[in-house]
């Protein structure tokens, strides 16, 4: 039987165990042209006793930013300070994928230089306001993306996957969850296409499926992951038929024979089950213990089977040790879950707030 603490192969990388931190965004990248600074390095170095860290969602291009000090992967600088947090990751022992995350039409044109708008597949302003270096504002209605438009970014996703690999990362996590652009396509109320890219199922699943294929191809499909979150209505997502997409999905990204899928589990295990067994890899899983953290409870997800690795989120901001305290049994620093989903976090009681 496997445990969270046993060794794991992922497609060819070794990690020390199966206990992977989950990407969360924490707006500081304070350095030239939004990079990452010695602080974010610190920050992720304290977490490499994680079999795998996963980086807070980081921008393939300019306009692919949706959220005030987010990093890119599209420039020198950001490639410069990115290399100091693979580096000081590596220093000790861990393994580091970025998260590329295009954030479509969740935005706002003042968090974007120049004339730059929030784009989507269709022209449908989500509910909501965004916070913008003026405060929060009511999100605005994207642009709809042309074609030409669309092959752009999905060359964007392929040029920051080299980027990352240039940078030190270990390979990328695709972000198609939680209502950015790439679930945005996935879903019936952002998408509202007539055209290949959104008219049925086939359509909707196009764009994460030449985002993923178009990786796979520049960096090598071992060095690529997918995330998910089937049913998530969080940033104002609707979807229709959810195990028949996500079976679909799941059908045409199987034979790029990637690294993982990374399952944010918003709507129940019966269906994480269908998508675990339909899986032919490394099956990543988020537990759904939302508004509570996943606790070490999670550790059994493995020894049955039900995922290769287990992410942790909110837990491991409170613990960057978390691997060695899960072992232990504990003891576990209590997550102040105000601040868990975004920016800076305080209060923690054995580590120096970051």
């Amino acid at each position: 039987m496997a445990t969270a603490f046993d060794a794991y192969d992922l497609a060819g990388t070794k990690l020390s165990n199966r206990i992977a931190m989950a990407p969360m965004t924490r707006n500081r990248a304070h350095g030239p042209g939004l990079s990452p600074t010695e602080l974010n390095a610190e920050y992720y170095a304290q977490r490499a006793g994680a079999g795998l860290i996963i980086t807070e969602g980081t921008q393939p291009s300019v306009g692919g930013q949706g959220y005030v000090f987010t990093p890119g992967l599209h420039s020198d600088e950001q490639i410069e300070g990115w290399r100091k947090v693979t580096d000081a990751v590596h220093a000790k022992g861990g393994v580091i994928f970025a998260q590329l995350m295009h954030t479509g039409r969740i935005g706002h044109p003042d968090v974007l230089p120049g004339d730059l708008h929030p784009v989507a597949p269709s022209a449908v302003a989500p509910a909501g306001q965004i916070v913008t270096g003026t405060g929060p504002q009511d999100m605005v209605a994207p642009k709809e993306l042309t074609e030409a438009e669309i092959t752009q970014i999905v060359a964007d996703f392929a040029e920051a996957g080299r980027n990352a690999v240039a940078a030190g990362f270990d390979g990328v996590e695709i972000h198609g969850a939680n209502g950015y652009l790439v679930h945005q396509f996935l879903s019936s109320n952002a998408n509202q296409r007539t055209d290949d890219w959104g008219k049925d199922i086939k359509g909707k699943t196009r764009f994460a499926y030449e985002v993923t294929a178009a990786l796979v191809e520049a960096i090598g499909a071992n060095r690529v992951g997918l995330r998910i979150s089937p049913g998530n209505v969080y940033n104002d997502i609707a979807e229709e038929n959810i195990e028949e997409l996500y079976t679909e999905l799941l059908a045409r990204i199987a034979p790029l024979n990637i690294a993982y899928l990374h399952v944010a589990e918003t709507s129940g295990r019966e269906l994480t089950t269908k998508l675990r067994a339909q899986w032919p890899g490394t099956f990543v899983l988020n537990p759904g213990t939302y508004p509570n953290p996943t606790g070490p409870e999670a550790l059994a997800l493995i020894e049955d089977g039900t995922a290769d690795l287990v992410s942790y989120g909110a837990l491991f901001l409170a613990n960057p040790d978390l691997p060695a305290r899960l072992a232990a049994g504990g003891p576990f620093n209590t997550p102040d879950m105000s601040k868990a989903y975004g920016g800076d976090h305080t209060g923690y009681t054995d580590y120096p707030a970051l």
